[in-house]
């Protein structure tokens, strides 16, 4: 791996430029914040790319990444695509000696996420998933206070995201472009209940879908994402998660994580976390106002790792798990069995 002596040394770029969440902007400032100096953009829609050279004057600006692979001498490259475009776009930079960050999730199979291992360690070059949410408030308090022992022994984790209405009509819809209606929120979930269950080793994933509801009412039609995936998966020391992500549920609950321990439950939620836990007879409920998120730490740990050589945090076999997950889901619920992890 290259070394750099200073962080303004990282020439940094995107691919993908995209109205939708202004994430090529964002992602080049959250770089430039860390000290890295944003160089390049590749971009299909020529009308984007003249908003990077307004938003970055003097930014260098490509029609593929190809382009910027050939012309640029850019060295890490965030990649900000549709989820089905992530393995491809990242091995080919990587091939190219380019460092990677990917959007989450990773990419939609886990073969996906070997392939892309697999080049980064050929080329000896970083490669990474953008989880800033590992730095949310909620799961960095979720965490601090379930280390502290607050519920007792964690053994079950409870995710869920979603609510009733037709889904919008845009890429993330399609299945086969998104990987499916777990794939969105469902990777930050993921992330946020492997966080709840460090340390534990997955040994087997069953997965369930509702498929048709809204598929004849959306632009994507047959395409279009499972109206509702659920997954169970088992742990070696016997603890389970559940992820449901729905666009069914005419009674959502409350809180996107719930964590039930032998002293208690804990409801992770916006704004506050809430623990519920039994005394004398009764039951205490106690509610903890958030602290900020911290998601800056991402791009700052890319840059101390590549500049100081600072452990990566967010590492690709940590990254390459919610999509091992996701992907035996999908798997099992076409097979309507349960099916072994490759990885723990």
């Amino acid at each position: 791996m290259k070394a750099f002596k200073q962080a303004c040394d990282v020439k940094v770029g995107v691919v993908g430029y995209g109205g939708a969440f202004n994430m090529g902007r964002a992602h080049l400032n959250e770089m430039k914040r860390a000290g890295m100096t944003p160089a390049a953009v590749a971009e299909i829609d020529e009308a984007r790319l003249e908003v990077a050279q307004q938003d970055f004057p003097g930014i260098e600006t490509y029609s593929s990444l190809g382009a910027m692979l050939k012309k640029s001498d850019v060295n890490l490259i965030t990649i900000i695509t549709p989820h089905n475009t992530h393995a491809r776009l990242a091995v080919q930079a990587l091939k190219a000696g380019r460092h990677v960050v990917c959007e989450k999730p990773l990419a939609i199979t886990t073969a996906e996420c070997d392939a892309m291992i697999a080049a980064a360690k050929a080329a000896k070059v970083v490669l990474s998933t953008y989880h800033n949410r590992h730095w949310d408030g909620p799961i960095l308090q979720a965490v601090q206070h379930i280390r502290d022992g607050l519920i007792g022994e964690v053994f079950r984790v409870e995710a869920h995201m979603g609510g009733y209405g037709k889904p919008g009509d845009w890429w993330r819809t399609s299945k086969t472009i998104s990987g499916g209606v777990m794939y969105d929120w469902g990777v930050h979930l993921l992330e946020y209940s492997l966080q709840l269950l460090a340390g534990e080793e997955m040994t087997e994933v069953a997965g369930y879908a509702k498929t048709g509801h809204w598929a004849p009412q959306t632009k994507w039609k047959g395409d279009t994402n499972e109206d509702e995936g659920y997954c169970v998966v088992r742990f070696k020391s016997g603890a389970r998660l559940s992820l449901q992500a729905t666009s069914l549920d005419a009674n959502p609950k409350r809180g996107f994580v719930e964590a039930t321990g032998t002293k208690g439950s804990y409801i992770m939620d916006w704004g506050f976390n809430e623990a519920i836990t039994p005394a004398d007879g009764r039951t205490v409920i106690t509610r903890y106002p958030n602290p900020p998120g911290e998601g800056w730490k991402f791009y700052q740990n890319i840059a101390d790792h590549l500049v100081m050589g600072e452990k990566l945090i967010i590492t690709p076999e940590w990254s390459r798990r919610p999509i091992h997950i996701l992907d035996l889901a999908s798997r099992s619920a076409r097979q309507g069995a349960a099916l072994k992890t490759k990885y723990a």
